[in-house]
């Protein structure tokens, strides 16, 4: 009999698929179909969470058919992500008009998303002191004993790293490991890799011109390529946000969320203001804040259902070159930096907001200026190389606790509500990145105003 329900569900899934291909066939707009996907998809987790329980062994035997369109599409993206980072940089560094455009370049990008994250730390503590967070008043269960024990075991592989070793393990010593993502630095070594062999090239571009122009014509033709793989990938957008949505709101832990309501509360008042910071900081530079905000919608939709950085990459450089009109180059670098630098919601606003919470268990008080100083600084810092992917922000956690010298352990008590919060973190530092690329592409004077402002550019890519 469980067959029969499982089968019926799926062909439920199948069903909205299908709506979603008349669409497309329709010509109906991309960021309709995305957002369609995601409301169908809430209504259908909500139907089978409701009709059979979080947890049951139909929902879970669902669910797992379900990840073969969500999680499948994810691993598509990731499959792209590498490649896509190291054409994509190399190919914008060979194709600049003035190698000293790469530095300021990186400078801006890089500015940007630490002084955000330094700002977003900020946020961070405000909203816990508001909200009164104090790890003493969660209930510890075994599961939050579990999870607290598995991050003082995660603790070791962090704690005795000094700064001078955090900074060194961005460099690859072996880029085909990197390229495996088997380090949390692996993606920013990758693109450490890649802007090294785009200097290179313009350094052969001097001596030795027709070898130079040869290795661009096949970077620019690679490229090509790998630019229409993504669009490919990006056409299942619709049906892998479908699929996402709908299994994580079947599985999302009502009890947990109840009993840490406030905490979820906080978390995203604290997103929310940084998203309007974001907002601020877009008119600030001139920019008309509800275009760049509808016109990043559909992508941060995607962040929030797929919760993984790295694996936005492909939409990220395709919003900002199609439909904000950030320069190619820069759109190409903001979208690799922004995966694993100085991440908003998981580097910035979440490990602040547990220092506040844990430091009174130790007797601290979190609100003093020294404190709130030192924490600020710590997080600016390690908000290099956080891992762009689910888990990046307890890596982050991981760093700041112990640089504060707080128990790691009282993390784990937020077990239950992690993967809601997740969404929301995830879709912030998306949009820092974009923020990063749209500001710096706007203060060299690259971007295109006219695409910018226009309503329908972010419908030109018929291809999707």
């Amino acid at each position: 009999m469980s067959f029969t329900y499982v089968l019926l569900n799926v062909v439920l899934l199948l069903g909205i698929i299908v709506l979603l291909i008349y669409m497309q066939k329709k010509h109906i707009s991309f960021s309709k179909r995305v957002f369609t996907g995601l409301g169908l998809g809430v209504v259908l987790g909500a139907i089978l969470q409701v009709i059979y329980g979080t947890g049951s062994d139909i929902l879970n035997e669902t669910t797992e058919w379900y990840n073969v369109v969500g999680r499948g599409y994810i691993r598509l993206l990731m499959l792209i992500v590498v490649p896509l980072i190291m054409v994509s940089i190399i190919q914008s560094i060979i194709n600049l008009e003035k190698s000293s455009e790469l530095g300021k370049m990186a400078a801006w990008i890089i500015g940007i998303l630490v002084s955000t994250a330094m700002i977003a730390a900020l946020v961070g503590i405000g909203s816990a002191a508001l909200f009164n967070l104090n790890a003493d008043q969660i209930n510890a269960g075994q599961a939050e004993n579990d999870r607290g024990a598995m991050l003082e075991s995660r603790l070791g592989d962090v704690e005795n790293l000094s700064t001078p070793e955090k900074i060194l393990s961005f460099i690859p010593s072996n880029i085909f490991l990197d390229m495996t993502g088997e380090r949390p630095t692996s993606t920013i070594a990758v693109v450490i890799f890649s802007i090294i062999v785009g200097i290179a090239v313009l350094g052969v571009r001097r001596k030795n011109p027709v070898h130079a122009e040869m290795f661009t014509k096949i970077m620019n033709a690679i490229y090509a390529v790998v630019m229409r793989f993504v669009t490919m990938i990006l056409r299942l957008t619709p049906f892998g946000i479908l699929a996402l949505i709908a299994t994580t709101v079947a599985n999302t832990d009502i009890g947990g969320i109840v009993e840490l309501g406030k905490f979820v509360i906080a978390s995203y008042a604290a997103l929310f203001v940084m998203f309007i910071i974001h907002l601020v900081l877009v008119g600030v530079f001139g920019l008309n804040p509800m275009m760049y905000l509808k016109k990043v919608l559909p992508v941060l939709s995607f962040a929030f259902t797929s919760r993984s950085s790295a694996g936005t990459i492909p939409l990220t450089i395709q919003t900002q070159k199609n439909s904000l009109g950030v320069d190619q180059g820069i759109a190409n670098m903001s979208a690799s930096f922004g995966a694993t630098i100085g991440q908003n919601g998981c580097a910035g606003v979440y490990p602040a907001m547990l220092a506040v919470m844990i430091a009174p268990t130790v007797g601290i008080d979190p609100l003093t200026p020294g404190f709130i100083l030192q924490l600020v600084l710590i997080i600016g810092i390690s908000s290099f190389g956080i891992a762009g992917v689910g888990g990046g922000a307890t890596f982050a956690a991981l760093i700041v606790l112990s640089s504060m010298n707080l128990p790691v352990a009282l993390a784990g008590l937020l077990i239950s509500i992690e993967a809601l919060i997740d969404m929301g973190r995830t879709a912030l530092n998306v949009n820092d990145s974009i923020l990063s690329g749209t500001l710096t592409s706007r203060i060299l004077k690259k971007l295109n105003i006219e695409t910018f402002n226009d309503e329908t550019a972010i419908e030109k890519d018929t291809s999707l």
